[in-house]
């Protein structure tokens, strides 16, 4: 098994809103990650124009250029997000977009990844995440399936997500598996 300590993990999180749940989950698991791991919160998506192929030249805007930089110097990737109209936050979807390009040979290419996140329902935003895993599959990293976590964002009571052990334990876990997937 691979020495993964001083590895990097790049955390995207598909809600722009300050004070959102996917935001406190952001928090949480830079909190809790293990020793020798650091969770790189890319906090910019905002920022990206919409994905444009004649502005993706060999001088992209400098916040995609960062975007891609901060992938390329993680050896993972954490997606937090939640489910707007049962699917992917746009903000999200056109990280993606940037992060596919070049096509075959994207900065997250066969890196590890995981999808987690909070939403409003039931079912705690798995039709996005599924989504977010679809299209992150076909833009290069390899997503790891298994790792996922939905959490019905009333579950937690309007508390943030560090006072619920139970979501403290499975993201803590969820960070320590997507690790030991790197290479």
């Amino acid at each position: 098994m691979a020495d993964n300590s001083n590895s990097t993990v790049l955390v995207l999180v598909g809600s722009l809103r300050a004070a959102s749940v996917n935001r406190q989950l952001a928090e949480l698991a830079v909190e809790t990650a293990p020793a020798g791991v650091t969770l790189a919160l890319f906090d910019r998506l905002g920022e990206l124009p919409f994905y444009n192929e004649d502005i993706d030249t060999g001088s992209v805007p400098e916040p995609v250029a960062a975007l891609r930089e901060a992938a390329g110097r993680a050896d993972a990737a954490l997606v937090i997000t939640p489910e707007y109209n049962g699917s992917i936050p746009g903000v999200l979807k056109n990280a993606i977009d940037w992060l596919s390009r070049p096509f075959g040979s994207s900065a997250l290419k066969d890196k590890p990844l995981a999808v987690v996140g909070a939403a409003l329902g039931q079912y705690g935003g798995v039709w996005a995440h599924d989504e977010t895993r679809k299209s992150f599959g076909i833009a290069g990293p390899r997503v790891v399936e298994d790792l996922d976590l939905s959490i019905p964002s009333a579950s937690l009571d309007g508390k943030h997500p560090r006072e619920n052990a139970e979501v403290v334990a499975r993201l803590r876990d969820i960070v320590g598996k997507l690790v030991a997937e790197i290479g």
